[in-house]
């Protein structure tokens, strides 16, 4: 099954207009990546600063693949240059359960 790997990032409130347009501006960077599935740049709804760009790969091998690309280096060169952000912890899950609407469980 598939590997799940979450950023979660410190965002004070003033920064995150940027980082959510500096992520608009990177659409079609990770999409084309072999082995990616899906994206979600998540921002909190409650008091909270902490964001977190939610990404699913087929493998470790690929989201690696995702880490060393020029594709990852120059989405992350300008978070490098000015960074919006105060922090980032990855969280690292593998899938071992999932259903989505109008289909079973699947192991």
């Amino acid at each position: 099954m598939s590997i799940v790997r979450i950023n979660a990032i410190t965002v004070p409130d003033e920064t995150g207009p940027e980082l959510l347009s500096r992520f608009q501006n990177r659409i079609g960077e990770v999409e084309n990546m072999e082995g990616f599935e899906n994206f979600e740049l998540l921002r909190p709804s409650s008091d909270s600063n902490t964001w977190y760009v939610y990404t699913r790969w087929e493998s470790e091998e690929a989201f690696m693949a995702w880490v060393h690309s020029p594709e990852f280096a120059r989405g992350h060169a300008e978070a490098n240059a000015q960074p919006v952000a105060h922090g980032s912890e990855l969280l690292e899950f593998d899938v071992v359960l999932q259903a989505e609407k109008n289909h079973s469980y699947e192991q």
